[in-house]
């Protein structure tokens, strides 16, 4: 029996280890991680993670050839395959601080792989790495090796949050990167092998390895860039009277755009997409390459401008203040089907109205009061250290009321923000959260999930992004 160990029990190492022991049942699949109550919550009736279908994948492998475990040296040991997926956070202080990435977890797991095996293993980057990580990977590990053969493979992860296991079933490619060596090859036969249980051939592709490092930075600056694109275009939209969601549907017939990832919005947010741009723009600094970093920085740069352009959108809307004002917040995680809140727009939507002294009353199906206390109390890229789990500033909590339903969120409220695209806000009662504001009642519609046509015949004052204005906005003060 192949014996799989992966290190890191987070958003990506628990589904995917989860999936290729349902696809794989001969195969032995350990789970480690050195937080005790992660591992607990893995093993309990609560998994520790959000993510449709995952529940039901978990428990029909746990404790049969899935294994959650925080004996770490034990089931790495035992490995023939380790994969590593642990933190890769922004660094925060010191040489590249702001964009490189901390490989402190990495270089941690990679010392102890070699400190504990005895036997030749397979180790696999399954975090996002920066590239050329696997050559420091490699002197680690040879050079402590004891004469055990290593050999570094590159697996990143393409996984969608809310779609996770999903995009583990079908997924659209599977790409495995190793050394251009008979070795390197016999590595990655002996992963392809484990993904083929379930993967057609066609569409596992190998590289070498540092294009498949630098592949998952590629995939996810592109697919940010859409994004910042069509949101780019909507404050065009609503200066000249179009309509991004027309805009976006004409360009998108065009097959060589095709229409995913043209949804305007308040902002793009997760884990992935504003780290991984910033660590290829400091791999483009360090290599010369100022034109190109400075090309990577602006889809950043238009996606903070989106958020600040929603804030600023409504304390104009209503007479330029929002001091002392309810503000309902529906959704605060980033996405909708998933309780992730890492890098969502809505802390930022948050603090620029906490900034101007608003009340806001937040609901989200998803996520908790203690999380949701913690986002806003934090640095940037705090989300990303152990800093995370300190205890939250009061300030935050004083102006902040998170509550369990959106109708409660909205009573007697001034504006209602929409900053996640939960289905649930779709088919809400409109008429019934009208009746209960304080008029005039403002919707800041942040992903054009609504009908506002119904809404202003109801008689609420709506801004939708990248959608001609309501005569409303079109008195109000300019926006920048």
């Amino acid at each position: 029996m192949v014996k799989i160990c992966c290190i890191g029990a987070g958003y990506v190492g628990g589904p995917t280890m989860a999936v290729i022991a349902l696809k794989c049942p001969k195969i032995e699949v350990a789970v480690v991680d050195i937080s005790v109550s992660r591992i607990a919550a893995w093993n309990g009736d609560q998994l520790p993670i959000y993510e449709p279908g995952l529940e039901d994948v978990v428990k029909q492998c746990r404790r049969r050839n899935l294994f959650f475990s925080t004996d770490i040296e034990k089931h790495v040991a035992e490995a023939d395959i380790v994969f590593v997926s642990v933190n890769t956070p922004t660094k925060t202080q010191g040489l590249g601080a702001g964009k490189a990435a901390d490989l402190t977890y990495w270089e941690s797991a990679a010392r102890m792989i070699a400190d504990v095996s005895k036997s030749n293993k397979i180790v696999v980057e399954k975090s996002t790495v920066p590239v050329k990580t696997a050559e420091a990977i490699e002197k680690i590990l040879t050079h402590n090796s004891r004469e055990i053969k290593y050999q570094i493979l590159s697996n990143p992860e393409f996984l969608a949050e809310g779609t996770a296991i999903q995009d583990l079933f079908n997924p659209d490619r599977v790409l495995i990167g190793g050394r251009e060596t008979p070795e390197g090859q016999k590595a990655i036969q002996a992963l392809k092998d484990v993904y083929a249980h379930w993967v057609p051939e066609d569409r596992i592709i190998t590289t070498n390895l540092w294009s498949a490092e630098l592949s998952k930075l590629a995939a996810n600056a592109f697919l940010a860039q859409r994004i910042s694109s069509v949101n780019a275009m909507s404050a065009l939209c609503e200066a000249t009277g179009a309509d991004v969601t027309q805009v976006s549907h004409a360009i998108g017939k065009d097959t060589r755009i095709g229409p995913r990832f043209l949804n305007s919005s308040v902002g793009f947010g997760g884990s992935c997409f504003q780290k991984d741009i910033l660590n290829l723009v400091y791999i483009c600094e360090c290599n010369g390459l100022t034109e190109v970093a400075n090309y990577w920085k602006q889809v950043i740069k238009v996606n903070d401008y989106q958020k600040n352009r929603f804030v600023n959108r409504i304390v104009s809307s209503m007479f330029n203040t929002v001091s002392g004002k309810k503000i309902a917040i529906l959704g605060f995680a980033f996405k909708k089907d998933t309780g992730d809140t890492r890098e969502t727009p809505a802390i930022d939507v948050c603090k620029g109205l906490l900034g101007d002294k608003a009340k806001l009353s937040i609901y989200d199906p998803q996520v908790t009061e203690d999380q949701i206390q913690r986002d806003l109390s934090m640095k940037k890229f705090d989300w990303d250290h152990p800093i995370h789990l300190q205890p939250m500033s009061p300030p935050a909590s004083k102006q902040v009321n998170v509550v369990w339903d959106a109708y409660q969120a909205a009573k007697d409220a001034h504006g209602v923000c929409i900053l996640t695209e939960w289905d649930e806000f779709k088919t809400l009662d409109y008429q019934k959260i009208f009746d209960n504001m304080r008029k005039p009642a403002y919707i800041f519609d942040g992903r054009n999930i609504l009908d506002v046509a119904k809404l202003r015949e109801i008689g609420f004052i709506v801004y939708s992004i990248g959608k001609p204005l309501d005569p409303w906005h079109k008195d109000t003060l300019a926006v920048a």
